[in-house]
């Protein structure tokens, strides 16, 4: 079984990459502060497709009632989450204390396009905090629950 973000999830973390890359390039004070931002947001980026966002693509299989043995996997994703979501918080808060930077720099030099990419990633920080890394988690700890019981049946 493989275990990858849903498709959704990683377009739009393509897309996320495309316009930061872009506002890079825009040059001056605006794409200095956006190199600063992506130069934080590449590691977390990678931690995210490693082991937090993965688990979501579980999600259409267990809301059909789906429990697989082989599913064990996504609890060892689910539970490095929950073990490091303090540290992801934190680079949330510094993703999106150089997003705001980016901001200023942007509103100063006229790039409305900009700043309209920094609050969207910001955005996007807090759809993460508040809804995607809860549910994965929740996707792990369901497992745990479902797949404890199917072995507790089996014996």
């Amino acid at each position: 079984m493989e275990l990858k973000p849903p498709a959704s999830l990683r377009r739009e973390h393509e897309e996320l990459h495309a316009e930061l890359a872009e506002t890079i390039e825009a040059g001056g004070n605006t794409g200095n502060a956006a190199k600063k931002v992506a130069d934080i947001l590449h590691a977390h980026f990678l931690k995210e497709e490693e082991y937090a966002l993965p688990p979501l693509g579980m999600l259409p299989v267990l809301a059909e009632g789906t429990v697989l043995p082989e599913m064990q996997a996504v609890i060892e994703l689910t539970d490095r989450l929950k073990a490091d979501l303090g540290h992801m918080l934190k680079e949330h808060e510094e993703i999106v204390t150089a997003l705001k930077s980016l901001i200023r720099a942007a509103e100063g030099e006229g790039n409305e396009k900009a700043v309209i990419f920094a609050e969207k990633l910001m955005f996007h920080a807090q759809t993460e905090e508040d809804v995607l890394y809860p549910a994965s988690i929740l996707i792990g700890e369901y497992l745990k629950l479902k797949l404890s019981r199917r072995l507790i049946s089996q014996n």
